[in-house]
């Protein structure tokens, strides 16, 4: 069972009907809407666990795109439009908008939910590849280092000796594994490289360069004290 809530929005009851069943089966929990102003008031009541939107574009009182404007003015939940029109203007207008997907009717509903599942799996990937440790941010898809929120610049050497360092935390790393496993074992230069990355690094990190410590006699060691 997930613990995701999908907020289904279509002013049709048969519709809504139909992809609640589907996605049901597949263990989420589902509210509904049948205009726009009741959708925009039932995500604001719920807004916290809602994790995805399927969101019809002609309904009463307010239509798809009005409530996808004001959605988007608080939020970046994916949203997936639903909509009776196909023209690829329709289609280029909703992603200006922040459209995630865009679904013609009609559908097929296995696929619907198989577009839904793929966006939260991808979601939920980003989510676990985003690790944060005691203010030290590591984005390993998009390479890149935040502390306490702000980016740093760090070379790509040092980037990998610190995700090291990170990875294998509160373990006391010899120089010599720490070139084996960031410099790979062709290199052939001086260990004394490592503690001059080392210096750059926590001065980066500034405050947050306390984690590395020196073990002497051996290496280093990341420990979150």
């Amino acid at each position: 069972m997930h613990d995701n809530c999908i907020l289904v929005v279509d002013d049709e009851q048969r519709m809504r009907k139909l992809i609640k069943d589907f996605l049901k089966v597949k263990g989420y929990s589902i509210l509904e809407a049948e205009d726009g102003e009741q959708a925009l008031e039932i995500y604001r009541e719920n807004k916290n666990k809602i994790v995805l939107i399927l969101l019809d574009v002609m309904m009463p009182k307010l239509d798809g795109w009005s409530v996808l404007r004001q959605i988007r003015q608080e939020s970046k939940v994916p949203i997936i439009m639903l909509t009776a029109r196909g023209e690829e203007q329709d289609e280029l207008f909703g992603f200006e908008l922040g459209v995630d997907e865009y679904i013609s009717k009609p559908f097929s509903p296995k696929i619907l939910v198989a577009r839904v599942e793929a966006i939260l799996k991808r979601i939920n990937k980003n989510e676990t590849d985003i690790k944060d440790y005691a203010g030290i941010e590591i984005d390993k898809d998009g390479r890149t280092v935040k502390v306490d929120g702000k980016n740093i610049e760090l070379s790509l050497r040092e980037y990998e000796l610190l995700v090291y360092l990170i990875e294998n935390k509160n373990i006391a790393l010899s120089r010599d594994k720490i070139l084996n496993n960031v410099w790979n074992y062709d290199y052939y230069g001086d260990s004394r490289t490592i503690d001059s990355h080392i210096k750059k690094i926590r001065h980066k990190l500034g405050k947050k360069g306390r984690f590395i410590k020196t073990i002497r006699g051996i290496g280093y060691k990341f420990e979150m004290k």
